[in-house]
Formats: structure tokens, C-alpha cells, sequence
């Protein structure tokens, strides 16, 4: 459902590098200090899309920082598009697979992380690939803070009971899990808009690690 092709994504990116970090190793461990973040909270959307979660979000709480990870370019760059159209300036993004992310953030350095309408991967053999897999949680883990806040969100059902089997047994007892409940006023994501709007019902899952 994701675009397969834009022309000139690759430049668009290449031209906005104060976006889209080149190597965002370099930043490990002091994002906040490179986006001016002070008293503010840095959170990662994996699999950022073409960016409206993470510019709304920004845009509303301009002393926190946002980044954003996608490993598309004919996606990414959309998301550079639209940071430049609102003028936003506390949003960075990586153009890399999320496998890494070790690589890019450091133990504890993130307040908040949204995992927003991932690829289900719903064949068994691509199960090390969906992103609410044992092996992307542990890394969650890690980079979180003590006290961070995950964040879930899938239209789809199979999805959403794979992930509460490999999530729920990692958050603390006071999660929330279910229907999403939107007479409660949130920012949605381009895809959330889309399903919610077709009538498909939107699992969520929230809470913090335990540790």
C-alpha cells in the first residue's frame, strides 16, 4: 500500500541532509543536545511513513523532539516534503532499516516510541521481520527509558494477536490494550485516517517495559 516509486526520491533526500541524517551513529547518545531538546521529551516513530504523525505531533509540542525512522526512500523523501512545507524544525529522520537501530540510538536515550501500522508480514517465515517481534522488542527495550512509553497501533487483527502475545508479557500490569477510542481527539498517522475512515476497526498497545 506504500508508494513503490517516486521520481527523484533519491534527491530529494540527498538535498535535504539536514533531514535526513547521512550517518546517525554520529548522534548516538546525544540527540537531544544536537536538536537544542532541554526540557523537553525525543521520540522515535519506526516506520514513519510519509511523515504526518511525527509534523502534527511536532508541531503541537514544539519544545520535544521527533524522529523519524523509514527505510523507503520513495517514502522518506515524502515525509522530507512535508517537514519542509510546515517549517518544521524539531523533526530529524533516518533513512535506515530499524534493525539497526542500536547502531543509532544509545541505552535509555528515548522517552517515547510509536510502532504505527507496520507491515503485517503475515507469512510464518517473515516472522523475525515484523516489527513486534522478540527480537526489534529487545532493542525497544533498550533504548527506552526506565519509565518510556510504547506505543502500538494495527488495523490488522492477526497482527494485533501476534503482538499481544509477544508484547503483553514484557509491559508492566498497568498496559492498555484493545479498541482505539477515538471520541478521545488524536493525531493520526496518513494510514490510520485512511482505515478508520473505511470503517476497519484499530487495535492499540501501550505501556512501559518491565525491568
Amino acid at each position: 500500500m506504500r508508494l513503490r516509486h517516486v521520481k527523484n526520491a533519491q534527491e530529494i533526500v540527498d538535498e535535504n541532509r539536514n533531514i535526513v541524517l547521512l550517518d546517525p551513529t554520529v548522534n548516538k547518545g546525544k540527540w537531544k543536545e544536537v536538536m537544542g531538546i532541554t526540557d523537553g521529551t525525543l521520540s522515535l516513530e519506526i516506520g514513519c511513513g510519509k511523515g504526518q504523525f511525527l509534523t502534527l505531533n511536532a508541531l503541537e509540542n514544539p519544545n520535544n523532539g521527533y524522529i523519524g525512522l523509514e527505510m523507503m526512500t520513495s517514502v522518506i523523501c515524502r515525509a522530507v516534503q512535508k517537514i519542509n512545507e510546515k517549517e518544521v524544525k524539531n523533526v530529524l529522520l533516518i533513512n535506515k532499516d530499524g534493525i539497526n537501530i542500536l547502531d543509532f540510538f544509545d541505552e535509555g536515550e528515548i522517552d517515547r516510541l510509536y510502532i504505527n501500522f507496520p507491515d503485517p508480514w503475515p507469512k510464518a517465515r517473515h516472522e523475525k521481520r515484523r516489527l513486534t517481534s522478540p527480537n526489534f522488542l529487545d532493542k525497544y527495550k533498550i533504548i527506552l527509558k526506565k519509565d518510556g512509553v510504547f506505543r502500538f497501533k494495527t488495523d490488522n487483527i492477526d497482527l494485533f494477536n501476534y503482538s499481544k502475545e509477544t508484547i503483553l508479557e514484557r509491559l508492566n500490569s498497568d498496559y492498555k490494550c484493545g479498541e482505539v477510542d477515538y471520541s478521545v481527539p488524536q493525531i493520526q498517522t496518513e494510514f490510520e485516517t485512511k482505515f478508520k475512515d473505511a470503517g476497519n476497526k484499530i487495535y492499540f498497545i501501550e505501556g512501559t517495559f518491565k525491568r
